[in-house]
């Protein structure tokens, strides 16, 4: 089966991480990305090393480019966005992650474009939005601190912590992907485009879910609480003879086959326990009992026997480790991306899969102005524009 978005064409003007990610997503559904970079320098992932790829690239760029081409343009050169100008012509979809207004200024705006091009996709992502966050520069890692994830990230009596990766950016990217994919929907049932924008700060806050609604309709200040869930419990690390377990028990059934596999069937009918609502109330307790149940098996032993009963329970594994899992369970995580050059590339695969299959041949994250002459020669054939 042809991927889903065979045929669009997305011109990417984006770089570091929300936009990037959100066109190789793109890319993996099978859209042509041609993603636009500065000359002599490109994509600012480019310089952020190490670690290095054996292609010689950093992995941070590795992580979020691979299935484009590149060309490089200089924006500020006539000639050069002209060249700009006619990808943007034949292109479904227009990311950008400029300032808010800088894209603008360089002759890029959404309303001269749309009036050019009706059927136009225009995607912008920002830091803080294009209203009175226009002018905030946004990272990731300031918008986990202002937005307050970093306040509910950490041990409790710990500083607060940021999220081991760049979590936002990857949310705010996965939802630049749901903005474009309505778009392009909503183009085929109207014929015209459309701009949409996402930001940091508001996909943040969509994503903090149940601690959003725990502040929102129950006037509560969530706080860190380490690797505990603030509604339920057990849902945290527990210690064993050898080291950490992560058990996640979603109800009281679940908590008596727990201790039952414990052999601790008492704890399920102790008053403190009974109920999800006072496990948590008495979780110091209960971790504590449970704990000492633990210590008598390795948490690998621990983990298999709670799976069975249908009790969700893992060791905690580091990456390379969890690949490995992904590997036995038949997921297959890992593949090699080929370059033009026959360079590869070792890429995470894409979560999604389909039935019946679809073709995909992504290929490895392009070296800067790799696919230039290519880009030019397409330009130069004739045919219409995708967004006229």
């Amino acid at each position: 089966m042809s991927a889903p978005l065979a045929g669009v064409v997305v011109a990417d003007f984006s770089r570091v991480l929300a936009g990037p990610l959100a066109t190789m997503m793109l890319a993996d559904l099978g859209a042509r990305v041609i993603k636009i970079e500065r000359p002599g320098a490109g994509d600012d992932t480019r310089a952020w090393g190490p670690p290095y790829a054996p292609s010689g690239m950093t992995t941070y760029f590795e992580a979020a480019n691979r299935g484009k081409s590149s060309i490089a343009l200089d924006l500020t050169d006539p000639t050069d966005r002209e060249h700009a100008e006619a990808i943007i012509a034949r292109s479904d979809v227009v990311i950008e992650n400029f300032r808010p207004g800088q894209f603008a200024r360089l002759g890029f705006d959404w309303e001269t474009l749309a009036q050019r091009h009706p059927g136009l996709i225009y995607a912008s992502v920002s830091g803080f939005g294009s209203a009175g966050g226009a002018d905030l520069p946004g990272y990731d890692f300031v918008a986990q601190a202002v937005g307050g994830l970093m306040h509910i990230t950490g041990d409790r009596d710990g500083e607060a912590m940021k999220a081991g990766v760049a979590l936002v950016d990857v949310l705010t990217g996965k939802d630049a992907v749901i903005a474009i994919l309505a778009a392009l929907r909503r183009r085929e049932l109207t014929g015209r485009g459309s701009r949409v924008e996402v930001n940091l700060l508001s996909s943040l806050q969509a994503g903090l879910v149940n601690q959003m609604s725990a502040h929102l309709g129950a006037a509560t200040e969530p706080g860190r609480l380490g690797n505990r869930h603030p509604s339920i419990a057990p849902y945290e690390v527990l210690r064993c003879s050898d080291g950490p377990l992560a058990v996640a028990c979603g109800n009281d059934v679940q908590f008596a086959r727990m201790t039952t596999v414990l052999g601790v069937p008492e704890l399920a009918a102790d008053e403190r326990f009974a109920t999800n609502t006072m496990r948590v109330s008495n979780r110091d307790e209960l971790a504590a009992s449970l704990e000492a149940a633990l210590a008598a098996a390795p948490a690998a032993t621990w983990a298999e026997r709670l799976n069975t009963v249908g009790v969700a329970a893992g060791v905690v594994a580091t990456i390379g480790e969890g690949i490995a899992l992904a590997d036995r369970l038949g997921l297959d995580p890992v593949y090699d991306a080929v370059g033009a050059d026959g360079r590869t590339s070792r890429q995470v695969r894409s979560p999604i899969t389909w039935a019946p299959p679809v073709e995909s041949a992504l290929t490895a994250p392009p070296r800067l102005g790799e696919h230039t002459d290519e880009v030019l020669r397409w330009l130069a054939a004739p045919t219409g524009g995708v967004s006229d």
